[in-house]
Protein backbone atom coordinates (compact mmCIF):
# COMPACT_ATOMS: atom_id res chain seq x y z
CA UNK A 1 0.00 0.00 0.00
CA UNK A 2 3.16 2.26 0.69
CA UNK A 3 4.18 2.57 -2.62
CA UNK A 4 1.10 2.89 -4.27
CA UNK A 5 0.40 6.30 -2.93
CA UNK A 6 3.77 7.57 -4.18
CA UNK A 7 4.15 8.62 -7.62
CA UNK A 8 7.93 8.70 -7.38
CA UNK A 9 9.71 5.70 -7.19
CA UNK A 10 13.35 6.78 -7.47
CA UNK A 11 14.89 10.08 -6.76
CA UNK A 12 17.72 11.70 -8.12
CA UNK A 13 20.61 13.10 -5.83
CA UNK A 14 22.30 15.88 -7.47
CA UNK A 15 25.38 15.27 -5.61
CA UNK A 16 27.87 17.97 -4.27
CA UNK A 17 28.86 19.94 -7.18
CA UNK A 18 28.53 20.53 -11.13
CA UNK A 19 31.37 21.74 -11.80
CA UNK A 20 33.20 19.69 -14.15
CA UNK A 21 37.09 20.58 -13.32
CA UNK A 22 36.04 20.03 -9.34
CA UNK A 23 34.22 17.01 -9.81
CA UNK A 24 37.54 14.68 -10.70
CA UNK A 25 39.45 16.44 -7.97
CA UNK A 26 36.72 15.88 -5.40
CA UNK A 27 36.44 12.10 -6.93
CA UNK A 28 40.36 12.01 -5.68
CA UNK A 29 40.09 13.77 -2.35
CA UNK A 30 37.25 11.92 -1.33
CA UNK A 31 38.21 8.44 -2.40
CA UNK A 32 41.71 8.99 -0.56
CA UNK A 33 39.77 9.85 2.65
CA UNK A 34 37.43 7.26 2.31
CA UNK A 35 40.43 4.63 1.81
CA UNK A 36 42.36 6.27 4.94
CA UNK A 37 39.33 5.42 7.06
CA UNK A 38 38.92 2.20 5.62
CA UNK A 39 42.82 1.04 5.85
CA UNK A 40 42.79 3.23 9.69
CA UNK A 41 39.34 2.30 11.53
CA UNK A 42 39.83 -1.49 9.87
CA UNK A 43 43.79 -1.06 11.86
CA UNK A 44 42.04 -0.31 15.03
CA UNK A 45 39.50 -2.86 15.42
CA UNK A 46 42.26 -5.63 13.90
CA UNK A 47 44.49 -4.66 16.82
CA UNK A 48 41.56 -4.06 19.77
CA UNK A 49 40.48 -7.84 18.98
CA UNK A 50 44.02 -9.55 18.55
CA UNK A 51 46.36 -7.11 20.78
CA UNK A 52 45.38 -8.40 24.89
CA UNK A 53 47.05 -5.16 26.04
CA UNK A 54 44.02 -3.34 24.69
CA UNK A 55 41.62 -5.88 26.47
CA UNK A 56 40.46 -2.70 28.53
CA UNK A 57 37.49 -0.61 28.79
CA UNK A 58 39.02 2.53 27.05
CA UNK A 59 40.36 0.20 23.68
CA UNK A 60 36.66 -1.84 23.66
CA UNK A 61 34.42 1.29 23.20
CA UNK A 62 37.37 2.80 20.62
CA UNK A 63 37.05 -0.59 18.77
CA UNK A 64 33.08 0.37 18.50
CA UNK A 65 33.69 3.50 17.30
CA UNK A 66 36.12 2.22 14.82
CA UNK A 67 33.69 -0.55 13.36
CA UNK A 68 30.92 2.72 13.63
CA UNK A 69 33.07 4.51 11.24
CA UNK A 70 33.69 2.10 8.86
CA UNK A 71 30.20 1.26 8.38
CA UNK A 72 29.23 5.12 8.44
CA UNK A 73 31.53 6.35 5.59
CA UNK A 74 30.17 3.27 3.80
CA UNK A 75 26.73 4.59 3.99
CA UNK A 76 26.56 7.57 1.98
CA UNK A 77 30.81 8.08 0.62
CA UNK A 78 31.11 5.20 -2.19
CA UNK A 79 27.56 6.84 -3.44
CA UNK A 80 29.18 10.12 -3.67
CA UNK A 81 31.92 8.68 -5.17
CA UNK A 82 29.84 7.39 -8.25
CA UNK A 83 28.00 11.07 -8.48
CA UNK A 84 31.41 12.56 -9.41
CA UNK A 85 32.71 10.34 -11.91
CA UNK A 86 29.01 9.97 -13.60
CA UNK A 87 27.03 12.90 -12.44
CA UNK A 88 23.36 12.73 -11.26
CA UNK A 89 22.73 9.13 -9.27
CA UNK A 90 19.97 8.14 -9.44
CA UNK A 91 18.39 6.07 -6.28
CA UNK A 92 14.92 4.23 -5.48
CA UNK A 93 12.81 4.96 -2.71
CA UNK A 94 13.50 1.80 -0.70
CA UNK A 95 17.64 2.68 -1.15
CA UNK A 96 16.81 6.26 -0.28
CA UNK A 97 14.77 5.17 3.21
CA UNK A 98 17.65 2.44 3.85
CA UNK A 99 19.93 5.55 3.47
CA UNK A 100 18.61 7.49 5.59
CA UNK A 101 18.11 4.84 8.02
CA UNK A 102 21.78 3.53 8.64
CA UNK A 103 22.67 7.23 8.27
CA UNK A 104 20.96 8.14 11.44
CA UNK A 105 21.37 4.84 13.15
CA UNK A 106 25.16 5.14 12.49
CA UNK A 107 25.59 8.80 13.50
CA UNK A 108 22.97 8.48 16.52
CA UNK A 109 24.73 5.72 18.10
CA UNK A 110 28.24 7.35 17.12
CA UNK A 111 26.50 10.60 19.50
CA UNK A 112 25.80 7.92 22.60
CA UNK A 113 29.02 5.91 22.18
CA UNK A 114 31.25 9.06 22.82
CA UNK A 115 29.46 10.06 25.62
CA UNK A 116 29.71 6.00 26.93
CA UNK A 117 33.71 6.69 26.51
CA UNK A 118 33.35 10.11 28.37
CA UNK A 119 32.01 8.21 31.58
CA UNK A 120 34.75 5.66 30.90
CA UNK A 121 37.46 8.24 31.47
CA UNK A 122 35.52 10.19 34.11
CA UNK A 123 35.75 6.68 35.94
CA UNK A 124 39.36 5.60 35.24
CA UNK A 125 40.44 9.33 36.45
CA UNK A 126 38.10 10.20 39.43
CA UNK A 127 37.55 6.30 40.61
CA UNK A 128 41.02 4.50 39.34
CA UNK A 129 40.31 2.13 42.79
CA UNK A 130 37.03 1.19 41.19
CA UNK A 131 37.15 1.36 37.96
CA UNK A 132 38.18 -2.47 37.31
CA UNK A 133 34.45 -2.92 39.52
CA UNK A 134 32.63 -0.09 37.69
CA UNK A 135 33.56 -0.95 34.26
CA UNK A 136 33.31 -4.41 34.11
CA UNK A 137 33.15 -6.88 30.72
CA UNK A 138 29.17 -7.11 31.19
CA UNK A 139 28.88 -3.18 31.67
CA UNK A 140 31.40 -2.57 28.96
CA UNK A 141 29.32 -4.98 26.79
CA UNK A 142 25.67 -3.24 27.99
CA UNK A 143 26.86 -0.10 27.53
CA UNK A 144 27.73 -0.60 24.04
CA UNK A 145 24.66 -2.52 23.22
CA UNK A 146 22.59 0.26 24.33
CA UNK A 147 24.78 2.73 22.66
CA UNK A 148 24.01 0.99 19.30
CA UNK A 149 20.03 0.05 20.16
CA UNK A 150 19.45 3.67 21.08
CA UNK A 151 20.73 4.66 17.21
CA UNK A 152 18.28 1.53 16.23
CA UNK A 153 15.29 2.51 17.41
CA UNK A 154 16.14 6.56 16.74
CA UNK A 155 16.58 5.82 13.13
CA UNK A 156 13.92 3.16 13.01
CA UNK A 157 11.49 5.84 14.04
CA UNK A 158 12.51 8.37 11.30
CA UNK A 159 12.34 5.59 8.40
CA UNK A 160 8.92 4.64 9.05
CA UNK A 161 7.93 8.06 9.37
CA UNK A 162 9.47 8.94 6.03
CA UNK A 163 7.95 5.81 4.39
CA UNK A 164 4.46 6.88 5.28
CA UNK A 165 5.24 10.40 3.10
CA UNK A 166 3.65 10.60 -0.53
CA UNK A 167 6.14 12.39 -2.71
CA UNK A 168 4.75 13.35 -6.20
CA UNK A 169 6.54 15.17 -9.07
CA UNK A 170 9.73 16.65 -7.58
CA UNK A 171 12.52 13.73 -7.47
CA UNK A 172 15.87 16.11 -7.21
CA UNK A 173 17.69 15.89 -3.99
CA UNK A 174 20.14 18.42 -3.72
CA UNK A 175 22.00 16.15 -1.31
CA UNK A 176 25.04 13.40 -1.80
CA UNK A 177 22.71 11.44 0.14
CA UNK A 178 19.18 11.09 1.23
CA UNK A 179 18.80 12.79 4.52
CA UNK A 180 15.74 13.44 6.09
CA UNK A 181 15.74 17.61 5.84
CA UNK A 182 16.13 17.09 2.53
CA UNK A 183 13.94 14.58 1.48
CA UNK A 184 10.76 16.34 3.57
CA UNK A 185 11.53 19.42 1.37
CA UNK A 186 10.45 17.09 -1.90
CA UNK A 187 6.87 15.98 0.32
CA UNK A 188 3.43 16.29 -1.20
CA UNK A 189 1.86 15.21 1.91
CA UNK A 190 1.70 16.99 5.27
CA UNK A 191 5.13 17.24 7.46
CA UNK A 192 4.73 18.54 10.36
CA UNK A 193 4.67 15.64 12.64
CA UNK A 194 7.83 14.13 10.62
CA UNK A 195 9.61 17.74 11.69
CA UNK A 196 8.94 17.96 15.19
CA UNK A 197 10.50 14.56 15.31
CA UNK A 198 13.37 15.72 13.92
CA UNK A 199 13.40 18.56 15.97
CA UNK A 200 12.30 16.77 19.21
CA UNK A 201 13.71 13.39 19.15
CA UNK A 202 16.89 14.51 17.26
CA UNK A 203 18.10 17.49 18.78
CA UNK A 204 17.66 15.40 22.38
CA UNK A 205 19.68 12.35 20.99
CA UNK A 206 22.40 15.37 19.89
CA UNK A 207 21.85 17.16 22.90
CA UNK A 208 21.67 14.37 26.18
CA UNK A 209 24.84 12.77 24.99
CA UNK A 210 26.73 16.35 24.49
CA UNK A 211 25.67 17.36 27.77
CA UNK A 212 26.61 13.67 29.77
CA UNK A 213 30.21 14.62 28.09
CA UNK A 214 30.59 18.48 29.57
CA UNK A 215 29.21 16.80 33.13
CA UNK A 216 32.37 14.05 32.83
CA UNK A 217 34.78 16.30 31.65
CA UNK A 218 33.73 19.03 34.30
CA UNK A 219 34.06 16.46 37.15
CA UNK A 220 37.56 15.25 35.99
CA UNK A 221 38.57 18.72 35.44
CA UNK A 222 37.73 19.91 38.99
CA UNK A 223 38.93 16.40 40.40
CA UNK A 224 42.32 17.07 38.83
CA UNK A 225 42.81 20.21 40.68
CA UNK A 226 41.52 19.10 43.77
CA UNK A 227 43.19 16.14 44.12
CA UNK A 228 46.02 16.52 42.12
CA UNK A 229 49.30 18.73 43.35
CA UNK A 230 51.94 18.74 41.13
CA UNK A 231 51.91 20.72 37.95
CA UNK A 232 52.99 17.61 35.85
CA UNK A 233 51.14 15.04 37.85
CA UNK A 234 47.67 17.22 36.13
CA UNK A 235 48.80 16.61 32.78
CA UNK A 236 48.41 12.93 32.94
CA UNK A 237 44.53 12.05 33.15
CA UNK A 238 44.41 14.42 30.31
CA UNK A 239 46.61 12.79 27.83
CA UNK A 240 44.32 9.90 27.75
CA UNK A 241 41.57 12.36 27.25
CA UNK A 242 43.14 14.77 24.56
CA UNK A 243 42.29 12.26 21.95
CA UNK A 244 38.87 11.78 22.77
CA UNK A 245 37.99 15.35 22.94
CA UNK A 246 39.57 16.25 19.89
CA UNK A 247 36.81 13.35 18.70
CA UNK A 248 33.99 15.20 20.27
CA UNK A 249 34.64 18.43 18.86
CA UNK A 250 34.95 16.82 15.48
CA UNK A 251 31.31 15.17 15.46
CA UNK A 252 29.43 17.23 17.91
CA UNK A 253 30.51 21.00 15.82
CA UNK A 254 29.23 19.82 12.37
CA UNK A 255 26.35 18.30 14.17
CA UNK A 256 25.02 21.01 16.40
CA UNK A 257 25.30 23.45 13.81
CA UNK A 258 22.98 20.99 11.57
CA UNK A 259 20.31 19.72 14.10
CA UNK A 260 20.27 22.13 17.17
CA UNK A 261 18.50 25.22 15.46
CA UNK A 262 15.18 24.15 14.89
CA UNK A 263 14.61 22.99 11.27
CA UNK A 264 12.35 25.10 9.23
CA UNK A 265 10.68 23.25 5.73
CA UNK A 266 13.88 24.78 4.08
CA UNK A 267 16.83 23.23 3.18
CA UNK A 268 20.52 25.28 3.26
CA UNK A 269 23.58 24.45 1.32
CA UNK A 270 25.22 25.21 4.50
CA UNK A 271 23.98 21.98 5.66
CA UNK A 272 25.61 19.87 2.46
CA UNK A 273 28.93 21.13 3.32
CA UNK A 274 28.47 20.67 7.62
CA UNK A 275 26.82 16.72 6.47
CA UNK A 276 30.30 16.01 4.29
CA UNK A 277 32.60 16.90 7.40
CA UNK A 278 30.95 13.97 9.60
CA UNK A 279 30.64 11.86 6.79
CA UNK A 280 33.88 11.74 5.30
CA UNK A 281 36.31 13.37 6.71
CA UNK A 282 35.89 12.47 10.60
CA UNK A 283 35.98 8.85 10.21
CA UNK A 284 39.14 9.56 8.22
CA UNK A 285 40.75 11.77 10.74
CA UNK A 286 39.57 9.68 14.21
CA UNK A 287 41.97 6.33 13.88
CA UNK A 288 44.85 9.35 12.91
CA UNK A 289 44.02 10.91 16.49
CA UNK A 290 44.02 7.75 18.45
CA UNK A 291 47.18 6.35 17.13
CA UNK A 292 49.33 9.95 16.75
CA UNK A 293 48.17 10.97 21.03
CA UNK A 294 48.61 7.01 21.90
CA UNK A 295 51.46 5.20 23.26
CA UNK A 296 50.15 1.83 23.25
CA UNK A 297 48.16 2.07 20.00
CA UNK A 298 51.46 3.10 18.41
CA UNK A 299 53.12 0.20 19.67
CA UNK A 300 50.42 -2.58 19.50
CA UNK A 301 50.00 -1.51 15.46
CA UNK A 302 54.18 -1.71 15.10
CA UNK A 303 53.82 -5.20 16.66
CA UNK A 304 50.99 -5.68 14.39
CA UNK A 305 53.02 -4.63 11.21
CA UNK A 306 56.33 -6.47 12.30
CA UNK A 307 54.36 -9.98 12.86
CA UNK A 308 53.00 -9.72 9.03
CA UNK A 309 56.40 -8.56 8.21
Amino acid sequence: AMLNQTEVSEFILLGLTDVQGLQHFFFISFLLLYLTSLLGNGAIVTMVIFEPRLHTPMYFFLGNLSCLDIFYSTVTVPKMLTGFLFGHQPISFGGCLAQLHFFHFLGSTEAVLLATMAYDRYVAICNPLRYALVMSPQTCLLLAVASWSTGFVHATMHSVMTSQLSFCGHKDIRHFFCDIKPLLALACSTTSLNMTLLNVVTTSIVLGPFTLIVLSYLYIISFVFQKVRCQEGRWKPFSTCASHLTIVALFYIPVLCNYTPPSSGSFPKRDVQVSLMYSAVTPALNPLIYTLRNQEVRSALRKMLGRKR
